[in-house]
């Protein structure tokens, strides 16, 4: 009797990662398409054929039984993706984000179960599953990506709200009236606190000390991106080292938040932005602390997941699944 396997895919505004899961929670194969397409049938196009590799490619292993999908602004509640800022496919004609009816889609074409969930929610359940949560009932998940991704686990349960929709940290106003987002608010923490946040520090500061010399003034300054920030921390540069100081300031003051409103064992940081941890870390730590009520001052863990690049968001989509 063939084995039962799932997938789980995780969809990330720059990029898409899929991969095969068996029942030890083990990835036995995996692939990455572009996030990129403006056009909704390219993508659907892309991933299903994905899929479909992915399936032929593991068909000695066993049989792929379902799909688990974590998505930015994904509803399990309706398996749709609703108003994904991030996302130029989930644009209408208008030029608007709208309702993308993510899991039929792929359902037509795989004809496969398909369930869809947040994308941070997924790599919470993929952590408390695999990673350094395991074991925890009761902690918050913080994707530092191309946005802000939250995932809320309260009582060893995902916190979905009414509609599907809780957890939207990343929209919390980390600053009044600051930075326009792409959601149309402003003061997002996702516009101070992700790679695209680190991009618009670093074009400010740069831009405020015209006379102080800085590696980054060798990249173009409408493309810098938050790797050229951690190259040049990574050698010294005092202006890289004080954007991720200023993201790290900011990102702690709203830690101390989200600990106001579920009180966590632990906050996990997961994503590309996370890896640069020993250029805002301790700041954030001193910001949360300094913002804390004094019953979790130094009680609050701050971990980073344990799982390599997007395993966790593929481990915990994949669990969907079963």
């Amino acid at each position: 009797m063939a084995k039962e396997l799932v997938m789980g895919i995780d969809v990330g505004g720059q990029s898409t990662k899929l991969g095969v899961v068996n029942e030890e929670g083990e990835i036995i194969a995996q692939t990455v398409i572009s996030s990129l397409q403006e056009e909704l049938i390219d993508y659907i196009t892309e991933l299903t054929k994905a899929i479909k590799t992915l399936i032929a490619d593991t068909a000695k292993e066993g049989k792929v039984k379902g799909i688990g999908i974590g998505a930015p602004n994904g509803n399990y509640y309706n398996g749709t993706v609703e108003y994904a800022p991030n996302l130029k496919w989930s644009y209408d004609g208008h030029g608007n984000p709208t309702i993308v009816q993510l899991a039929s889609l792929v359902k037509s074409f795989t004809n496969l179960p398909v369930t869809v969930t947040n994308d941070a929610n997924a790599a919470a359940m993929g952590e408390m599953a695999y990673g350094v949560a395991r074991g925890m009932k009761n902690f918050i998940m913080i994707t530092l990506g191309t946005g802000v991704g939250s995932g809320i686990v309260i009582n060893g349960e995902i916190v979905y709200g009414h509609d599907g929709f809780a957890g939207e940290l990343g929209h919390t106003i980390a600053i009044r009236d600051g930075r326009q987002c792409n959601c149309g608010l402003k003061g997002c923490l996702e516009t101070y606190c992700s790679a695209m946040g680190v991009r618009r520090t670093a074009q400010k500061i740069l831009s405020q000390n015209p006379d102080k010399p800085s590696l980054l003034r060798e990249v173009d300054f409408e493309t810098i991106s938050s790797k050229d920030v951690f190259d040049a921390a990574s050698k010294g540069d005092e202006i890289a080292v004080e954007i991720f100081k200023t993201t790290g300031q900011i990102l702690g003051r709203s830690l101390a938040d989200f600990v106001k409103f579920s009180a966590p064992e632990a906050i996990v940081l997961f994503g590309g932005l996370a890896k640069a941890k020993k250029f805002f870390h301790d700041d954030m730590v001193a910001a949360m602390e300094e913002n804390q009520l004094q019953i979790w001052k130094g009680r609050i863990k701050i971990l980073y997941s344990s799982l390599k690049d997007s395993d966790a968001a593929i481990l915990g989509a994949s669990a969907l699944a079963w």
